[in-house]
């Protein structure tokens, strides 16, 4: 038999035909989008010459009334319908979003709607539909610049990123109109620009990735053309917006200047904050000069003043590479390569501390900026079939572990973290009740023992399979991770055939730093973890008990037991049914013992009685019969 190969979408090619494939950076601040041309990668420039897009959209009455530069130019004039940053407004609730949170000015729309509407001349703008935009205009650049129309596209994401942004992500690239071959992750597509210049180099590589909205800390193995992502952990709200912020608190406390409610004051001040930043990457002082109205500042920033500002943003960033290492059970001496990326790492504090936190050299031999896209675009050439022959493999992983509530409030996990993706994991379950019929079931996500610990991603019913008694019933529950780590969960009980499925898309996604903050509570209560998981799993244990037990005996306790053994098995009942409220696992254990022991005889009676009525009427000859072969 022979075996056929399936591509993926797009994949296969005729002989000699190129398609037009493009991998995009969709930045906080600044997005590029890159093409290979001639078998080498290049960022693609508009007609001026610049390679970056600042991510900046200015609306008007009439829809888009400016887009990159030409809008982050025009920001402190018309603030309101200017907007920035609206990276991280993905993912999230219109109640979660503060202009502190979301590092820009904007003015929300009242909606009963839980998805933020940005309130614009436009009309009421969502963040799916400024980040289309901005994607809107990126594909233009490409297609002008290659002369044709893009068969797809590769954009990368923060690793960080989860579900719900993810979603967003590629929900803006369609409203765009791009064909997503697949999201990457921002510091995978680092290392697949770096990695491919060193195929024939076994590695371990970690990546520093510090954009304007956003940190990501990966570590990667690269083995024989193979990347895998260890481990991941960062923050999806740190970054170059808050070194601003940093350095436009000092200047207004220096010189004691009331900002308030004036959104043209802070745009103004924070675009000659960026200016500060970048001079201060090759000068020992920079000047913070602005004229806004009656309103002048003038001040002198000295380097040593600046590396103060930003040092507590780094040390933020260290703590994620620690966790990053203890999750891939790695040293630092066991890193090969240390890989900077995103704009913000050009500040020397940054380069400084990382390399001395790694014990080794940083590599910035390509552009910090233009890195992730670059590795984008290799990916979406060998997606767009145009390297059939390319024996890359990328390899990303789960950012937090996925799974299902089970009875009591318990967590079983079914896809662990740092999961290679795509990935499929399924686990049978069971009924907790006789004759039941549907069951409930309830994907969550997290690092916790206990579902209250954890994030709800969504919901659904299993219904209409056949009631049979508590245990017997067969439910195949199965979580897939496709290759943008987007989750699918499905369900089938076995003998009726019953299936449901939900594909997780949940209504908004996680605030500031929450799943690091995630993944650092679980092992700061790890022991505490263990001991509440085995608490409710005896209480479980106690209220199945209790319930089997009450259902035996209203049946047929007075046939078997007399009235002394039957108090017996109450009041041991009764004991089970108090220790279950109390908060020590091991008592609740020890009433069971008991229970268990003054039910014996009752349970020795009863099976008696049911095995004699199974061999009522029939002789051993008939048994020996029915046991020989034939």
């Amino acid at each position: 038999m022979a075996l056929l190969q399936i591509s993926e979408p797009g994949q296969s090619t005729a002989p000699h035909q190129h398609r037009l494939a493009a991998g995009i950076d969709l930045g906080t601040t600044n997005s590029l989008v890159a093409t290979i041309k001639s078998g080498l990668a290049s960022v693609l420039p508009d007609d001026q010459g610049e390679v970056i897009f600042p991510s900046v959209v200015r609306y008007g009455k009439d829809g888009v009334a400016a887009i990159g530069k030409a809008a982050r130019d025009q920001a402190s004039e018309d603030p309101y319908n200017t907007i920035s940053s609206v990276k991280r407004l993905i993912g999230l609730s219109a109640e979660d979003i503060t202009e502190s949170s979301a590092g820009m000015m904007f003015k929300l729309e009242k909606t009963d709607s839980s998805v933020p509407r940005i309130a614009t001349d436009a009309g009421a703008k969502t963040a799916i539909e400024v980040s289309a935009d901005i994607l809107r205009a990126l594909r233009t650049r490409a297609e002008l610049s290659l002369g044709g129309e893009l068969t797809g596209v590769v954009v990368t994401v923060p690793a960080y990123f989860d579900d719900t942004q993810r979603q967003a992500t590629k929900d803006a690239a369609k409203l765009a109109g791009l064909n997503v071959y697949r999201l990457v992750n921002e510091p995978t597509a680092a290392a697949i620009a770096y990695g491919l210049d060193r195929a024939d180099a076994d590695s371990t590589i970690a990546v520093y990735d510090l954009g304007g909205g956003t940190f990501d800390i990966s570590i990667l193995k690269l083995e024989k053309g193979v990347f895998e992502v260890l481990s991941t952990a960062g923050d999806t709200a740190l970054g170059g917006d808050d070194i601003d912020n940093a350095i436009v608190d000092w200047v207004v406390a220096q010189h004691g200047v009331e900002v308030g409610g004036n959104a043209g004051l802070q745009r103004t001040l924070l675009d000659q904050a960026r200016v500060v930043k970048h001079a201060l990457s090759t000068n020992d002082q920079a000047q913070f000069s602005i004229q806004h109205g009656e309103l002048s500042i003038n001040s002198t920033v000295s380097l040593e003043t600046f590396n103060s500002l930003v040092a507590e943003l780094i040390q933020n960033t260290l703590k994620s590479c620690r966790n990053a290492l203890r999750q891939a059970k790695l040293k630092k001496n066991q890193i090969d390569n240390v890989v900077m990326v995103g704009g913000s790492t050009r500040v020397p504090a940054v380069r400084a501390a990382v390399s001395e936190f790694f014990e080794r050299e940083v590599l910035t031999d390509i552009n910090p900026d233009e890195v992730v896209a670059i590795g984008a675009a290799l990916q979406a050439d060998v997606l767009a079939g145009n390297k059939p022959d390319s024996d890359m493999l990328l390899l990303d992983v789960i950012p937090l572990s996925l799974g299902i509530e089970t009875h009591g409030g318990l967590v079983e996990q079914i896809i662990p973290r740092n999961t290679t993706i795509p990935a499929a994991r399924a686990q049978e379950f069971t009924t907790y009740k006789d004759g039941q019929t549907a069951m409930a079931l309830h994907v969550v996500q997290g690092e916790r023992d206990l579902v209250r610990d954890c994030r709800s991603l969504g919901r659904f019913e299993l219904r209409g399979f056949n009631p049979v008694v508590a245990g017997q019933a067969r439910i195949q529950v199965t979580f897939q991770v496709d290759a943008d780590g987007l989750l699918t969960v499905s369900a089938v009980e076995r003998d009726s055939g019953v299936q449901a499925e939900v594909q997780i898309k949940p209504s908004y996604g996680l605030r500031d730093s929450e799943i690091e903050s995630m993944i650092r509570d679980s092992m700061t209560n790890a022991q505490q973890d263990v001991a509440a998981r085995m608490l409710q799993e005896q209480r479980v244990e106690a209220e199945r008990a209790v319930e089997a037990l009450d259902a035996a005996m209203a049946k047929d306790a007075d046939e078997f037991l007399d009235e002394n053994e039957k108090q017996k098995i109450v009041d041991a009942r009764e004991a089970v049914v108090q220790s279950s409220t109390a908060t020590d696992a091991d008592s609740i254990k020890s009433a069971l013992r008991v229970l268990e022991k003054v039910s014996e005889v009752y349970v020795s009676r009863r099976m008696n009685a049911s095995i004699g009525e199974a061999m009522k009427g029939k002789t051993i000859d008939s048994y020996e019969k029915q046991d020989s072969p034939t």
